[in-house]
């Protein structure tokens, strides 16, 4: 849980930044993609990759539990195509 706690800190003190969230709807989305960028990270991604990644492949409520497991920042498949580069 404090690993959890702290990858969203920078969020919660910011708060006064988040004007665009003056919504629940804006919260709920901003958190969701915190969410997606934090799990990246913590999975080993590059979070801009993986948001691209999504984007791209677009994941939607028709396809089956496992077409929508490849979309899992832990699959084989993203973590294929969203690693950071080893310099």
């Amino acid at each position: 849980n404090n690993l959890s706690e702290n990858s969203i800190r920078p969020v919660v003190l910011g708060r006064k930044a988040w004007l665009f969230s003056d919504t629940t709807d804006g919260v709920n989305a901003s958190m969701a993609d915190f969410s997606m960028v934090e799990t990246a990270k913590a999975n080993g991604l590059d979070p801009q990759k993986y948001l691209q990644y999504l984007l791209d492949k677009r994941p939607n409520s028709n396809m089956t539990d496992e077409e929508l497991e490849q979309f899992l920042p832990w699959s084989s498949e993203a973590k294929e195509a969203c690693s950071k580069k080893v310099e």
